[in-house]
């Protein structure tokens, strides 16, 4: 990969390591938390290609306009409309589902760098419809390091895998920890 020795050389430059081995999936959703900084998003890119991780990632279609859309879209952006959201979780499972080869759908569930009152729940409805395991990535200001938890398979019930997922987030720092979002779901308050 053309990008492998820039990214050894940004994550060394920032003080940041990978830790831990790449998913040993084929596709799947991975989650991008905390997300609390712009500063994510490089290191994020970094630590996938060191990985050598071929990822595709969500991006306000704002971003991809020129002069640098194009290149945006070469790291993998797929632009999202943000006032017309009504399609895409199907239209994200299909590309998991149509996918020929490895590929790491990277979502990043808080939505915003703020804080937020709940995640989005889109990342659990893409793997459910697309019948792929979601990865819990990470990046950890505190101890400058980012990875991947283990693959699991949604459950169906949307509790137990929320609060598998806030015990693995509990100890990740985000660059502000004032603005990290509890990994939780409106969908979890309703019966």
């Amino acid at each position: 990969m053309a990008f492998h020795p820039f990214a050894r050389a940004w994550l060394a430059m920032t003080g940041f390591r990978l830790e831990g081995r790449r998913p040993q999936v084929e596709r799947y959703v991975l989650i991008a938390a905390p997300h609390t900084s712009n500063w994510d998003f490089p290191h994020t890119l970094a630590m996938g290609a060191v990985a050598d991780l071929p990822i595709h990632w969500l991006g306000k279609h704002t971003l991809f306009r020129p002069p640098f859309g194009w290149l945006l879209r070469r790291l993998g952006g797929i632009p999202v409309d943000r006032r017309a959201p009504h399609d895409l979780v199907p239209r994200l499972a299909e590309l998991l589902r149509s996918w020929k080869g490895e590929l790491a759908l990277v979502v990043p569930p808080e939505g915003t760098r703020k804080k937020a009152e709940t995640w989005k729940s889109g990342f659990y409805h893409i793997a459910v419809a697309a019948g792929v395991p979601i990865v819990p990535g990470y990046l950890d200001y505190q101890r400058k390091a980012g990875g991947f938890g283990d693959p699991f398979t949604p459950s169906g019930d949307l509790r137990r895998d929320m609060d598998a997922l806030r015990a693995f987030y509990a100890d990740k720092a985000g660059r502000y920890p004032e603005h990290v979002t509890t990994p939780r779901l409106k969908e979890e308050s309703q019966p």
